[in-house]
């Protein structure tokens, strides 16, 4: 039998159909789910606050007066006996008849016994999925699987928010391997990563997900030029006139018309002769062999994509490792092609259901950068706005809220959120995210590393999680600072050696 664990009492503002106030037997915690008995079935509510009341400790000029005489009020009063402990609540809703939930419109009767919730019921008052969801962790204080439903969460797209430092990347890796353990038969996509510091890169070396996992270093992913459309290459190298525009797009379908009685694979070689042997003005001959030599040093464009997009199979991970890149115009045009090729070949049913998993999204989908430097952005708001449809889901990875395209943002209908601490980005949260309260902000702050809260379509009311740990090897992706400072200082010594041997 459930032992009770409190009372609900009497308050100048409570109770209301939406607030409880409660005398405790038991301690709780904060973000705790109860219950309590109603006319109209099982009410659940959260706990929002706990704090200790003393009737001896109220009157400040008594306290302050037993001070100054040094006198202790426990060895004159009965104070033990009289301290309570007193709860807040926020009542999410009624479990009734039928397992209809219900939206509570009564207060509760001042008396009320308050239990812990049952861990069944909450399951399904959650929305959780505990026979084919993702796994990422716990419901914090209730001893439940936060088993979140796979279409719920990424159908509509998921944003992961954190400050630095916080577990995102770790949480993102549950995440993923809950997708790469997952059978096929149970419904599964594929991903595709954009990893700016290789962050996912050791999946692929990885003992149990290795043979799911294929890692493209930057230095490796190619372009091929025969499917690069010339609205693509405006977009890519801007600045340029309508008039230098109709020339490049009169040389490039005389180029496929060309290529179409082989296999349509041409180089930027093969495109500069072209451009050479065009008739046009000189000067805008000089435009494009000059955009062409931009082309070329960025290393990127070639006969044919790599990867090829029948990489992307179900409960398997194509990671684009864009770490080896210093260029950031290139990590653009990267996510940027490959955003869009991923979409349209899904439009065509080419390849199977994906993720397409943006880290530091705030950098390639911002807010506030003009277009010809924010490439990526148009295809990460088109996916966002449009995917749903066809089932390409879009999963944000950020830890800066604030500076992410509002667009991109607020099409994703399931936030997972860690600690942040900037006003600016919680404002932002609290603006974007279904279900975010006032009190729900003020515990974003307070969140220890491996917490957070889901809120948003994957759950039917905000949900605290403690994160699991993850089953893969964590894989470090660079020297911490010390390490750093040591290779600096004995490169310096045998720099200074050198120099005094020759001397």
């Amino acid at each position: 039998m459930v032992e009770k664990i409190g009372t609900i009492i009497s308050t100048e503002n409570s109770p209301t159909s939406q607030d409880i106030s409660f005398v405790l037997e038991k301690p709780v915690n904060k973000e705790q789910f109860i219950e309590y008995d109603t006319q109209q079935g099982k009410a659940i509510a959260r706990v929002s606050k706990v704090r200790k009341s003393n009737i001896f400790y109220h009157n400040p000029e008594s306290v302050s007066e037993s001070v100054k005489n040094n006198v202790k009020l426990e060895d004159h009063f009965p104070t033990s006996e009289r301290e309570q402990l007193i709860g807040e609540g926020k009542i999410l809703g009624i479990y009734g008849d039928n397992n209809l939930i219900k939206r509570p419109s009564f207060p509760p009767s001042p008396g009320t016994d308050i239990y812990p919730a049952d861990k069944e019921r909450l399951s399904k008052f959650l929305g959780l999925d505990h026979e084919k969801g993702l796994n990422i962790g716990t419901v914090q204080f209730q001893d439940l699987e936060a088993n979140i439903n796979l279409t719920k969460l990424f159908q509509k797209h998921m944003a992961l928010l954190a400050q630095s430092g916080a577990g995102k990347s770790y949480l993102a890796s549950v995440i993923i391997e809950e997708i790469l353990d997952r059978e096929k038969e149970d419904g599964n996509i594929g991903i595709v990563a954009v990893d700016p510091h290789g962050e996912y890169a050791g999946f692929g070396r990885d003992k149990d997900y290795g043979g799911k996992v294929e890692v493209f270093k930057g230095r490796d992913i190619q372009i091929g030029l025969k499917n690069l459309t010339p609205g693509k290459l405006f977009q890519y190298f801007p600045n340029v006139s309508a008039p230098q525009k109709r020339k490049m797009r009169k040389i490039l379908n005389e180029i496929r018309s060309e290529m179409l009685k082989g296999n349509g694979a041409y180089d930027l070689e093969h495109l500069e002769r072209k451009v050479e042997e065009a008739e046009m003005p000189q000067k805008t001959k000089e435009i494009w062999k000059t955009r062409i030599g931009q082309m070329k040093s960025m290393d990127l464009f070639g006969l044919y994509d790599q990867p090829s997009l029948d990489k992307v199979e179900q409960g398997k991970m194509v990671v684009l490792d864009l770490s080896d890149i210093i260029y950031d115009k290139k990590k653009q045009i990267i996510t940027a092609y490959f955003g869009d090729r991923l979409f349209k070949e899904r439009m065509n049913s080419n390849i199977p259901p994906f993720l397409f998993l943006v880290e530091e999204a705030h950098n390639f989908a911002p807010e506030n950068k003009p277009s010809d430097i924010a490439i990526a952005r148009s295809v990460i708001k088109k996916i966002a706005r449009e995917g749903r449809k066809f089932h390409a889901s879009l999963g944000l990875i950020s830890q800066r809220p604030v500076g992410l395209s509002t667009t991109a943002l607020s099409q994703c209908n399931t936030h997972i959120i860690l600690r942040i601490t900037n006003p600016n980005d919680l404002e932002r949260i609290k603006k974007s995210s279904e279900g975010v309260t006032s009190d729900v902000i003020n515990s974003i702050s307070g969140l220890r590393v491996g917490e957070g809260i889901v809120v948003g379509e994957a759950v039917d009311y905000p949900t605290f999680i403690s994160v699991r740990e993850r089953k893969s090897e964590e894989f470090e992706t660079g020297k911490n600072l010390e390490e750093a400072a040591k290779e600096y200082l004995e490169e310096e010594i045998e720099e200074k050696n050198e120099i005094d041997a020759f001397m």
